[in-house]
């Protein structure tokens, strides 16, 4: 049996990984040079920042916080709908910056085209153009979620659950925001995406109207299953978000996907897990492929500095709020 789960950009830990990211954007526009790593955690109106970044760039971090807010969703009007005491408002944030610059003792290294931190990052794929390649447990959490985000149907902060075994979908989980509405329209709604005989539960606890940081505490890097691959693989480093693409949290966990992905298509079998470790301020990486029954396919040390992945996955660009957005592996094909 196989369970995946998925947030929505609502989530408020979603909403800390989305600010951060929308301000590495404003940042690259400026300095694509931009070291960066900055965490968020948001709750109620409050927005506390703490991290490293270095930068040419001119910062204006607090009116860029409440544009990341507004463009979510969480506006004036969204909260007069939904009462002020119950949802995030951009217009009523309170911001509290603690930022210094990148230490020099990791800076030389990054400077002389190392890895910005060591660790240890896992990528798979499986051989279903159908599911993007990925497992269907998350595929279909995934097209779920963000169904019912762009719907309009009920409130922002929404997920999703589907448990699959023997690859038929045995039970879905949602939990959305509504005011009172019949559930009616969300239950129509996943079964438009999700067709088959299967247990459907629509807010368990019977009632759910005050979301997203009034009713939790957000905190950037604390859903990294929903933003890798559910249930189906280990996780390795830390937050792909809040990091600029020097960080192998970052770009290592990109390029295992690749890999995998790659793999699976041009050798056309059915499951590849992609191991990879690294070294702060070293060039050097080491890979391992397995099989869907954990057999090592082969291994090998290669040089890939930071500086290749930067340019092959365009991560000098203002392209981190859309992967946010969309997925960490969206632009990966």
């Amino acid at each position: 049996m196989q369970i995946s789960e998925y947030v929505s950009l609502g989530h408020p830990d979603k909403v800390a990984d989305y600010i951060s990211e929308y301000i590495l954007d404003r940042l690259l526009e400026q300095d694509p040079k931009t070291r960066y790593a900055l965490e968020v955690q948001v709750k109620d109106n409050i927005v506390t920042l703490g991290g490293e970044i270095t930068t040419n760039a001119t910062m204006n971090v607090k009116k860029w916080v409440r544009e990341a807010v507004e463009s979510i969703g969480y506006t004036k009007e969204y909260a007069e709908k939904w009462g002020v005491e119950n949802t995030l408002n951009a217009s009523e944030l309170h911001i509290h910056t603690h930022i210094s610059e990148q230490s020099n003792d990791i800076a030389q290294g990054v400077n002389a085209d190392g890895w910005g931190d060591q660790g240890i990052m896992f990528g798979m794929a499986v051989n279903n153009p159908d599911t993007d390649y990925m497992p269907k447990d998350y595929y279909l959490a995934k097209k779920l979620g963000q169904t019912l985000f762009d719907s309009g149907l009920g409130g922002l902060d929404i997920k999703t659950q589907v448990v699959v075994d023997n690859d038929e979908v045995k039970k879905v989980i949602v939990a959305i925001p509504l005011l009172g509405e019949d559930k009616s329209a969300v239950e129509n709604k996943v079964r438009e995406v999700i067709s088959g005989d299967y247990e459907l539960i629509v807010n368990g606890t019977g009632k759910y109207v005050k979301h997203s940081s009034m009713g939790d505490c957000g905190t950037t890097g604390r859903k990294l299953a929903v933003d890798f691959y559910g249930g189906n693989c280990n996780i390795g480093g830390g937050s792909p978000w809040t990091k600029d693409g020097t960080k192998a949290d970052l770009a290592l966990n990109l390029v295992a996907r690749k890999i995998a992905l790659d793999y699976v298509k041009n050798y056309n079998i059915p499951y590849v897990k992609c191991g990879i470790g690294c070294c702060i301020g070293r060039k050097e990486i080491d890979i391992t492929l397995w099989d869907e029954h954990f057999n090592e396919i082969v291994s090998s040390t290669q040089e890939l500095t930071p500086s290749d992945l930067i340019e092959t996955f365009e991560l000098n660009k203002p392209i981190f709020a859309d992967l946010c957005r969309n997925g960490l592996f969206s632009k990966i094909k």
